[in-house]
C-alpha cells in the first residue's frame, strides 16, 4: 500500500498532546489518512470522539469552512495542543457521546469501536444528517460472513453492516486494522 510518508504538523502536535495526556491509543496514521480524505468531501459540522488526534486528521483534510469538533469526557489536552487546535479552528468540547449530539447534526462523525459497542446505534444514526457518514475505527479486520470476533458473531459489526438506513462497508486500512464506514441514506 503506497502512502505519502509526511504527517501533518497539526497531527504530530495532537499525538504529542494525547500521549502526554495519558492516551495510549490514538488514531492510526492509516486511519487518519482515510479520515482526511473523507473530510475533504464534507461541509457543515464534523466531529470525533476521542483523544483529538482524529480531529487533527479531519481538519487536515476538511474544507476551511467546515466546523471540526473534538469531544471527550474531559479536556485533558496540554496548553500547546489547545493552542494548536484553536489556531487550526478545532473546537474542543468536554462531552460524552450523548452530550455531543447537541452540536449536530453531523456530516461526518468518527468514533472508536468501544464507543460504537456501548452507545445506542439509533442515537448515533440520528446525529447524522442525511448523506452524512459515521466512521468506526479500531476494528480488527474480519474476513467472514457473518462477521466474527474471537470465534463469536460480532453483533455490533453485523448490525452496522445490515442496517437498512445505512449504506455501509468495512475497509481494511492496514494488515491489522479496519474501519467501518456507514453513510446515512436520505
Amino acid at each position: 500500500m503506497s502512502v505519502h510518508p509526511e504527517i501533518p504538523e497539526l497531527v504530530t502536535r495532537a499525538l504529542r498532546a494525547a500521549w502526554s495526556g495519558g492516551y495510549v491509543h490514538a488514531t492510526r496514521t492509516e486511519t487518519g489518512r482515510l479520515l482526511a480524505t473523507l473530510a475533504a468531501t464534507r461541509k457543515g459540522t464534523i466531529a470525533e470522539c476521542g483523544s483529538g488526534v482524529g480531529a487533527a486528521w479531519l481538519r487536515s483534510g476538511a474544507p476551511r469552512r467546515t466546523r471540526v469538533i473534538s469531544a471527550g469526557p474531559e479536556a485533558r489536552l496540554s496548553e500547546d495542543a489547545t493552542e494548536a487546535f484553536t489556531e487550526a479552528d478545532i473546537e474542543l468540547v468536554a462531552a460524552d457521546f450523548v452530550e455531543l449530539a447537541a452540536h449536530g447534526p453531523f456530516s461526518l462523525l468518527v468514533l472508536d469501536a468501544d464507543c460504537a459497542q456501548t452507545a445506542d446505534r439509533d442515537e448515533m444514526v440520528s446525529m447524522i444528517a442525511p448523506g452524512g457518514m459515521i466512521v468506526i475505527d479500531d476494528l480488527v479486520p474480519c474476513y467472514d460472513w457473518p462477521p466474527r470476533t474471537r470465534g463469536s458473531i460480532d453483533v455490533m459489526r453485523l448490525e452496522w453492516l445490515t442496517d437498512p438506513r445505512l449504506a455501509s462497508t468495512e475497509t481494511q486500512v492496514a494488515e491489522d486494522a479496519a474501519v467501518l464506514v456507514a453513510v446515512r441514506r436520505s
